[in-house]
């Protein structure tokens, strides 16, 4: 099928350079970003794990996440009908519309269509605006994609333990100024953090990014892995990220 099947007015298809996959998005407008490529390349998960992605935007962590080899069916949600279906015409554009469900709908009702303690791993790369804390951006668009609600984490890290079965995975990204009280609020829903990853934009520059790993009802034993450096000391891109993008 043509790709102008696809495509809506102020809409591009780009190639992922990964497994022949494309992706929708839009030309002015929420993009996916390095944060999706890292998550992706940081969350474990096996072949025939059932995946949940929590606020998918373009639908970007899915696509990477099958093309390389994790996960083997995914529920993506997304609260924004016009990114929700842009979402589902990638898919379908990918031929992958079998394995890749999206629902148009608000992460805290996801219990209602998957049911409880049926999901393995849930991914999130979540807003990072904080409520009274951040600038809201005037784009609607813009706004949801990037601020979170009034009770900020807690209500998707809540719904992520009715949805995961027992010592399921949650794996997110998240500004590293605000890591203990994401790892504080995971605890208290008894998504227990067990491993993390600091992201520095370059050896001279404190950390702005970390990957979380936690775990449903595990004993609290937190691994720290080694920092992931974005540039090296000459300001180019380092062998690592180049690496990750290799593959993603």
């Amino acid at each position: 099928m043509d790709k102008d099947t696809f495509l809506l007015p102020g809409e591009v298809l780009e190639d992922l350079q990964l497994a022949g996959m494309k992706i929708l998005q839009k030309t002015t407008g929420f993009r996916f970003s390095m944060d999706a490529v890292l998550l992706a390349d940081f969350a474990r998960m096996g072949s025939h794990d059932r995946v949940v992605d929590f606020g998918t935007g373009t639908g970007i962590l899915p696509l990477l996440l099958l093309g390389r080899g994790k996960g083997l069916s995914y529920d993506a949600f997304e609260i924004q009908p016009d990114m929700a279906d842009m979402c589902r015409r990638t898919m379908a554009c990918n031929h992958v519309s079998d394995r890749i469900h999206v629902h148009c709908m608000d992460v805290r009702e996801a219990h209602t269509v998957l049911g409880y303690e049926k999901t393995d791993h849930i991914i999130c790369n979540p807003p990072f605006g904080q409520p009274g804390c951040s600038l809201v951006n005037p784009s609607p668009e813009k706004a949801v994609a990037r601020h979170l609600g009034e009770d900020g984490l807690l209500p998707w890290l809540q719904e992520g333990f009715r949805l995961l079965r027992g010592h399921g995975r949650f794996s997110m990204i998240y500004p590293a100024e605000r890591m203990l009280q994401a790892m504080e609020q995971m605890d208290s829903v008894h998504l227990t953090p067990k491993r993390f990853r600091l992201i520095y934009p370059g050896p001279d520059r404190a950390a702005n990014l970390v990957l979380i790993e936690a775990q449903k009802n595990a004993k609290p034993l937190l691994h720290t892995e080694p920092p992931l450096m974005v540039r090296d000391g000459d300001g180019n891109e380092s062998e690592e990220i180049r690496s990750i993008y290799h593959l993603a």
